[in-house]
């Protein structure tokens, strides 16, 4: 949902801290360069809608009002089924406890697609279909670097008997999907490209064992951010997933995937203390509105909390959100810095870049949306929480 905001409603001075912004220009050439680089490999992006969790967002994101789209949770499916998205893959292994959803998500028109990676997930799929009479479709997610689920792809066999299970049970087998989340620890971007064909090669050659057993498999999905950004070669491949690029964040910048001005995505905070003698510049954005994650702790450079910009969204020399309580952050210079302190009267607005745009984002119930450096608010577009 979309709350307009009249000239001068609302402005980055005027509204209560902390908050989320997000600058929309930023996001759109974000949105735009993923999509046409998709364009130019000849593959169909299927955003991923859990960093945004937001109509507005999957609508400027997704190919159509009717998808495709990503999700990782059912609540996820339900939100953007009922705001007409059609086409949704739950890429997140189901449960049979949660196929009374799925079934009535597809008794009202939509097209949502399963994700198994055993045996017994097949089954259960295939037995409620054949229940049913419904045949739902399923993806088999395939392990292509160890991080998580998954069927390897040299277990053949085992491969091809959850397709079968899938196939001649009842179910739709609709053909396998794979996530390069060790892309995320790549030490540089030629690690990034070399992670993006591994996880290429392992979906193709599952693919291309199903079907040498006489199985079908339409769909070949992969992605991430960081390999959809560095992938040099998609032959084989149908569709790619990737959700953060979107908003970007510092750990996406921390392995070069994007710059941080394209990180997109803010919280507003303001200084409600200081410390002098410690050097410490006291804030109203603790864990509960930045979160607790620390993915650039693992990289080259520790971001902390995130990185601290003026009003305008411009990163303030080495001020880094240092450290977080549940309410309020502590701001100070990055450790080593040879900065002198920075004067920030009580009252100063800020803004913090996150290290995790989806874990940040999860802390907030809406977006307040800009448009560069103009502190004007232009809209305010709702997201949701839960699963």
């Amino acid at each position: 949902m979309t709350t307009p905001k009249a000239p001068g409603a609302a402005t980055l001075d005027t509204l209560d801290t902390p908050c989320l912004v997000l600058d929309e220009p930023r996001m759109a050439a974000n949105i735009d360069r993923l999509k046409a680089r998709m364009a130019r490999l000849g593959v169909t992006l299927r955003p991923h809608l859990k960093t945004p969790k937001s109509i507005e967002v999957a609508l400027r994101v997704m190919a159509s009002p009717q998808g495709p789209a990503t999700v990782s949770t059912l609540q996820e499916a339900e939100q953007f089924a009922q705001a007409g998205v059609r086409d949704i893959l739950y890429a997140v292994g189901i449960s049979a406890s949660k196929l009374d959803r799925v079934l009535a998500l597809r008794a009202r028109g939509t097209d949502l697609t399963v994700v198994v990676d055993s045996l017994a997930g097949a089954q259960a799929v295939a037995e409620r279909s054949r229940a049913e009479g419904t045949a739902i479709p399923a993806l088999i997610e395939i392990d292509c670097d160890g991080h998580r689920a998954g069927v390897r792809p040299d277990q053949t066999e085992p491969l091809r008997a959850i397709g079968r299970a899938l196939h001649e049970g009842g179910a739709e087998l609709r053909g396998v999907m794979t996530h390069a989340g060790e892309s995320y620890n790549a030490a540089d971007v030629d690690g990034i490209r070399a992670m993006a064909e591994q996880e290429r090669r392992a979906a193709v050659d599952a693919a291309e064992a199903l079907r040498a057993a006489g199985l079908p498999c339409p769909v070949v999905s992969v992605g991430s951010t960081p390999t959809a950004m560095y992938a040099e070669n998609l032959d084989g491949v149908t569709e790619v997933r990737a959700g953060v690029f979107v908003f970007f964040d510092l750990v996406m910048a921390g392995l070069n995937v994007c710059a941080q001005q394209d990180v997109a995505l803010s919280v507003l905070t303001t200084v409600i203390g200081h410390q002098a003698e410690k050097g410490w510049i006291l804030v109203d954005a603790g864990w509960m509105a930045m979160s607790r994650d620390r993915g650039t702790a693992r990289q080259a450079v520790d971001q902390y909390y995130g990185v601290v910009c003026d009003l305008a969204g411009q990163p303030l020399g080495d001020l880094v959100l240092k450290e977080t309580n549940q309410e309020q952050g502590i701001i100070t210079l990055r450790p080593g810095s040879k900065a002198a302190p920075t004067d920030l009267p009580l009252g100063t607005r800020l803004r913090i870049l996150p290290n995790h745009a989806c874990a940040t984002g999860a802390q907030h119930d809406a977006y307040q949306v800009v448009r560069g450096d103009s502190p004007e608010v232009v809209a305010t577009w709702t997201r949701f929480r839960g699963w």
